[in-house]
C-alpha cells in the first residue's frame, strides 16, 4: 500500500470487499437493486463484516439514503484494536475508496475538538479499523451522483460509560438535528460461539440459531423504541456481544435529546441475517442487522 500523506487508504479492499472499482460497482448495484426505498433516512445502522456476509443486508439500510438531501455524513464505528474510554477523530483529511476519495469535514472536526472531549486517532489505527472502512464503499456508491458535494465526519467510539454515552449523544444531537446531515452507525450484532467467549442459549427458543435471533431481536426492539435506558439494561442483562453497542447508544441518546425539544423520530429494522446457523456448542456465527431512523 502506498503511503499518501493525510489520506486514509482502503486497506481492506481486495479481502473484505472487491478492490476493482468495476467489480465493486457491479456487486453494490446488484445488492441495492434488490432493495426497495421505503423512507428517507436520517440515520442508519449497518453491519461492517466482509461484504460476502453482510453486503446484501447492509444495502437495505443504504437504499433509504436520498443523496439529494445529504451534505454531511457522520460515521460512528466501534474501536476493535485500541482501548478508548471516549471518542477519537482521524488524523487524515481524505478517505480513499476504490470508487473515489471522500473529504473529511475539517470545520466540523474543529467544532468537535473545541468541546475538549475527543482524542486523536493515529493514521495506523484508522487504517486498521474496519468498522469505519466497511461503510465507505456502500456510501460512495449511494452518493456517487453527488460525490463532490458532501463531506464525511468519521468518529471512532471507545468503551463508554453510560454517562459518556449521554454526553456524546448531547454533542451529536446538535448535528443530527440539522438538515442535510446523515448518521451511519456501524455495528454487527451477536457474536456467538466459544471463539467469541459468548455462548448464551435459551433452549425454550428452539435451536441455537433461533435463540440467537430471539436475543438479537430483544435488543433491536429496545433500539426501535429509541430508549437508551432500555438498551443499556438489555445489554447488562444479556451481555450480548453487539460490537457497536456504544455508537448505537450515542445515537439513542442524541435522539432522546432531540425528542425533548419536540422532534418526532422513528426507527425500523429492515433486514436481519446470520453468517451461519448454529446448532452445536462448537459452532459460531455473527449476526447482522440493518435499520433506519427517520423524522416524522
Amino acid at each position: 500500500m502506498s503511503n499518501v500523506s493525510g489520506c486514509r487508504e482502503a486497506r481492506h479492499a481486495g479481502s473484505w470487499y472487491a478492490a476493482s472499482d468495476t467489480q465493486l460497482r457491479t456487486q453494490l448495484e446488484g445488492w441495492l437493486s434488490r432493495c426497495t426505498q421505503q423512507c428517507v433516512a436520517k440515520a442508519i445502522i449497518a453491519p461492517h463484516a466482509g461484504y460476502v456476509y453482510c453486503g446484501s443486508c447492509a444495502s437495505h439500510a443504504y437504499q433509504q439514503i436520498d443523496p439529494a438531501t445529504i451534505q454531511r455524513v457522520f460515521i460512528l464505528g466501534p474501536s476493535h484494536h485500541i482501548s478508548l474510554s471516549g471518542c477519537a477523530l482521524s488524523s487524515a483529511r481524505v478517505y480513499r475508496t476504490p470508487l473515489y476519495d471522500m473529504s473529511i469535514d475539517q470545520e466540523v472536526y474543529r467544532e468537535l475538538w473545541q468541546t475538549g472531549t475527543f482524542e486523536h486517532m493515529s493514521l495506523q489505527t484508522d487504517e486498521d479499523e474496519h468498522s469505519l472502512e466497511m461503510q465507505l464503499p456502500l456510501l460512495a456508491k449511494v452518493m456517487e451522483s453527488r460525490k463532490d458535494a458532501f463531506s464525511i465526519v468519521p468518529v471512532l467510539v471507545g468503551s463508554l460509560s453510560d454517562g459518556k454515552e449521554r454526553e456524546y449523544g448531547q454533542i451529536f444531537s446538535h448535528y443530527l438535528g440539522q438538515q442535510g446531515t446523515l448518521f451511519i452507525i456501524s455495528s454487527d450484532f451477536c457474536h456467538w460461539g466459544e471463539r467469541f467467549h459468548y455462548t448464551y442459549y435459551d433452549e425454550t427458543q428452539g435451536e441455537i440459531y433461533q435463540s440467537i435471533e430471539h436475543l438479537d431481536r430483544l435488543g433491536m426492539a429496545a433500539i426501535e423504541a429509541l430508549d437508551p435506558k432500555a438498551f443499556n439494561n438489555y445489554l447488562k442483562d444479556y451481555q450480548n456481544t453487539i460490537c457497536g453497542r456504544h455508537p448505537i447508544a450515542i445515537l439513542l441518546n442524541a435522539v432522546a435529546a432531540l425528542r425533548k425539544n419536540g422532534t418526532s423520530m422513528t426507527f425500523s429494522f429492515l433486514s436481519y441475517v446470520q453468517s451461519s446457523l448454529c446448532y452445536k456448542k462448537h459452532d459460531s456465527s455473527v449476526s447482522y442487522a440493518a435499520g433506519v431512523l427517520t423524522t416524522s
